[in-house]
C-alpha cells in the first residue's frame, strides 16, 4: 500500500504521515523548495519526499503516473481563513488549481487511485441557530474566498465521481487543533502567547479578536484516523462530516488554556483581529461518518490543548 500526502510538511500532513507510518503504510509527500521541514524532521528518514509543484499539471503527471499511489490525501491548501481576504485569487487559484490537476491525471492515466479531499467546515459558512448541528444536507454559503474555495474544491470532487467514476472522499472537517498547529490559528496564537508571557518575554496580555464565535474542536491525531477511514471505509463519491460533536465559544477555549497557566494574564481585544465576516456557529454532526466507519473521537479537548500549550512551552 502506498499511500501519497500533499502538503505533508502541514501541521495535519505530519500528523497523517506518523498515522500511516504506525499502519505500516509506505508513505511519499509533495514538497517544494521553501517547504518548512521541522514538522517531519522526526520521520524524515522514514518517508520519501517527492518535489511536485500542485499548480504545475506537468510537475503533477510526472509525479503520479511514475509513483502511481493507491491511495492520495490531498491536504495542501493556503489554509487561513484571514489570508484569503488579502489575497482571494491566490487563494482561490491554488486550491482549486492543484486538485484539478491530480484529477485530470488521474482520469487521463485511468489511474486506479483513491482521492481524499481535506474540505472545510468553513464552506457552511452562514448556519442559522435551527440547522445545528450541520449535517451533510447542509446548504453551502460561504462567507470568506477560502470557504469558496473549498467550496469548489468540493463540488469538483463530486463532479470528477459523477463524471468520470473517480473514488473521491471528500471530508468536511470542523476547527482541529494540537501540537505543531500554525501560530496564525486562534488555539495556537493563545497558546503561544501564554507560554511567551510564563517565560517573561511579553507583557501578561492575551490580545483576542472576536470571543463569541462558537466551534467545535478536535484534535488533530483523531483527525487523521478519520482521513484514513474515508478511504478505507468511506463510500466514493460521498462527503462526511469530521468533527467532535461538541461546541464552546472561543472565550470558553482561551480560559481552558488561562487555567493551565500559573501566570495571571489580562484579555486584551484587538481590533485587527476581527474579520469582515465570521461565522456565528459550527457544530457538526458526524453521524453518517460514525455509521459508515466506526469512527468517533478519542482525545478529549482538556489534552488537546494541555498538548497545545506544551508543544510552545518548550519552542518559545
Amino acid at each position: 500500500m502506498k499511500a501519497l500526502i500533499t502538503g505533508i510538511t502541514g501541521f495535519a500532513g505530519s500528523h497523517l504521515a506518523e498515522y500511516l507510518l504506525s499502519l505500516q503504510v509506505e508513505v511519499i509527500g509533495t514538497v517544494r523548495n521553501r517547504s518548512r521541514m521541522n514538522h517531519i524532521t522526526h520521520i524524515e528518514d522514514k518517508v520519501r519526499l517527492l518535489e511536485c509543484e500542485l499548480r504545475d499539471p506537468f510537475s503533477v503527471e510526472t509525479l503520479l503516473t511514475q509513483e502511481k499511489p493507491d491511495y492520495i490525501f490531498h491536504l495542501a491548501a493556503q489554509s487561513f481563513v484571514p489570508t484569503s481576504w488579502n489575497s482571494p485569487a491566490d487563494t482561490i487559484y491554488n486550491n482549486v488549481a492543484g486538485q484539478l490537476n491530480i484529477f485530470e491525471t488521474v482520469r487521463r492515466y485511468q489511474l486506479p487511485t483513491r482521492i481524499q479531499i481535506a474540505c472545510s467546515s468553513e464552506e457552511y459558512g452562514h448556519v442559522e441557530a435551527h440547522e445545528t448541528p450541520i449535517t451533510e444536507d447542509n446548504p453551502l454559503r460561504p462567507l470568506s474566498p477560502y470557504a469558496v474555495s473549498k467550496a469548489a474544491q468540493d463540488y469538483l470532487a463530486y463532479q470528477y465521481f459523477k463524471s468520470y467514476d473517480i473514488h473521491t472522499v471528500r471530508t468536511r472537517t470542523f476547527n482541529h487543533t494540537g501540537p505543531r498547529r500554525g501560530e496564525q490559528f486562534v488555539t495556537s496564537n493563545f497558546a503561544k502567547q501564554i507560554a511567551e508571557i510564563e517565560k517573561g518575554v511579553r507583557p501578561p496580555t492575551v490580545h483576542v479578536g472576536n470571543l463569541q464565535a462558537q466551534r467545535d474542536f478536535t484534535d488533530v491525531r483523531d483527525v487523521v484516523k478519520a482521513y484514513w477511514l474515508a478511504l478505507e471505509k468511506g463510500e466514493a463519491g460521498e462527503c462526511y462530516n469530521i468533527a467532535s460533536g461538541s461546541c464552546i465559544t472561543i472565550e470558553q477555549m482561551l480560559h481552558m488554556l488561562l487555567d493551565m497557566s500559573h501566570v495571571s494574564i489580562d484579555i486584551v481585544p484587538d481590533p485587527a483581529r476581527m474579520r469582515p465576516s465570521d461565522v456565528e456557529i459550527l457544530l457538526g454532526d458526524t453521524s453518517r461518518f460514525e455509521k459508515q466507519t466506526g469512527w468517533k473521537p478519542q482525545i478529549p479537548l482538556e489534552q488537546t490543548l494541555h498538548d497545545l500549550l506544551q508543544y510552545w512551552r518548550e519552542r518559545v
